[in-house]
């Protein structure tokens, strides 16, 4: 079973005031585009971590029985606060996870899928775009310890850092695995 962590709790202080997840792209809320490209993949189970806003965020959310919708208390304290919650909520059976961010709402589901059919080569994959590192990050099960340790707002940067032997960094040829949406001026290009 492969799952994914989308992390939804963030407090989008650089927005000014507004939530990002709200905000739309092309008519859609930046989550539902997140949620959308996820569900489209091949992955089996989607553990949205929802925090600041939770209820409004949690409107933008179709139902579907493949999403288990988390609260995480302490959103914060940072997004290592939100991975722990997500991984907490994993099903026994999940291989493999990955760890998404709600405000990349280009990651399509060939991305997905393309870090999936190529996991069974390292513990980590790493998509990149002409060298730079990207997202989402693919983390098998064993991994789960040590994300576990992670504090603060740095997300799972230190683990991939503290486990440069266990990553496969995968060329992916779609600059969206970079594009994260985090301030106004982001949206303006829209």
């Amino acid at each position: 079973m492969i799952s994914s962590i989308l992390l939804a709790a963030g407090q989008s202080k650089r927005m000014k005031g507004e939530n990002k997840l709200t905000k739309k792209f092309r008519g859609v809320s930046l989550i539902k585009h997140s949620v959308k490209n996820i569900l489209a993949s091949t992955v089996d189970e989607l553990i949205v971590v929802l925090g600041h806003q939770k209820e409004i965020i949690e409107q933008l959310i179709d139902k579907n029985e493949k999403i288990k919708l988390v609260f995480n208390k302490d959103f914060e304290s940072g997004m290592a606060s939100s991975i722990k919650t997500g991984v907490n909520h994993l099903s026994k059976n999940t291989e493999a996870f990955f760890i998404c961010l709600g405000d990349m709402p280009l990651v399509n589901f060939n991305i997905y899928n393309q870090l999936i059919q190529s996991r069974n080569q390292k513990d980590i994959l790493v998509p990149t775009y002409k060298g730079q590192q990207g997202n989402p990050v693919l983390f098998d099960k064993l991994m789960k310890t040590k994300i576990m340790n992670i504090t603060g707002d740095t997300g799972a940067k230190k683990i991939l850092e503290l486990n440069k032997d266990k990553i496969l960094k995968l060329e992916i040829n779609d600059q969206s695995i970079i594009q994260g949406f985090n301030t106004q001026k982001d949206f303006s290009f829209l």
